[in-house]
C-alpha cells in the first residue's frame, strides 16, 4: 500500500512561531502556517491543519462517491464537494475538530434524488478520510442537480 509524506518545519513559540507544511511525497506545494492565523477567522493567506484536512475530506469523499455511484448503475458526470472543518476548545483543554460539514451537489445521469442522498451518506461513512476521523461529528448535505 502507498504512503504519502508531509514535512512541516517550524520555527519559534506557538504564539509567535511561523513554519511552513511541504507536501513531501508529490512535491506539489509549500504551504505557510502559523497559530494567530490558524485561530482567526481571516486566514490572510495562511493555511492550517483544518484546512488541509477538510482538502483531504472533500477529495476523499468525492472519489469514493464517484466510485459508490458508479458501483450503484450510475454515471457521475460532475461532482462539487467541500468540507467544512471547524476548530473549537476542547472541554478536556486545548483544541479539537468537533465538527466538518460535508456538502456535495452532484450532475449524475441514472439516479434519483433520494438515492444519490442514499449513496452519499455510504460514501461519507466508508471514504477512508471519514473512518479516519471517528470521535468528529460529520454531517452530509447532498444534492441531486439536473
Amino acid at each position: 500500500m502507498p504512503h504519502r509524506i508531509a514535512r512541516t518545519a517550524w520555527n519559534g513559540t506557538l504564539e509567535e512561531g511561523t513554519g511552513q507544511v511541504e507536501l513531501t511525497s508529490s512535491g506539489a506545494a509549500t504551504f505557510d502556517v502559523s497559530f494567530p492565523r490558524r485561530a482567526a477567522e481571516d486566514a490572510e493567506g495562511v493555511t492550517s491543519p483544518e484546512e488541509l484536512i477538510a482538502a483531504a475530506h472533500s477529495s476523499c469523499f468525492a472519489m469514493q462517491l464517484s466510485a459508490l455511484l458508479a458501483a450503484a448503475g450510475a454515471t457521475p458526470v460532475a461532482l462539487e464537494v467541500s468540507a467544512d472543518v471547524a476548530l473549537g476548545e476542547d472541554p478536556a483543554g486545548g483544541f479539537r475538530i468537533p465538527t466538518i460539514a460535508i456538502t456535495v451537489r452532484g450532475e449524475v445521469e441514472g439516479i434519483d434524488a433520494a438515492r444519490f442522498a442514499e449513496v452519499a451518506a455510504e460514501a461519507k461513512a466508508t471514504c477512508p478520510v471519514s473512518k479516519a476521523l471517528t470521535g468528529t461529528e460529520i454531517t452530509l448535505e447532498a444534492t441531486l442537480e439536473s
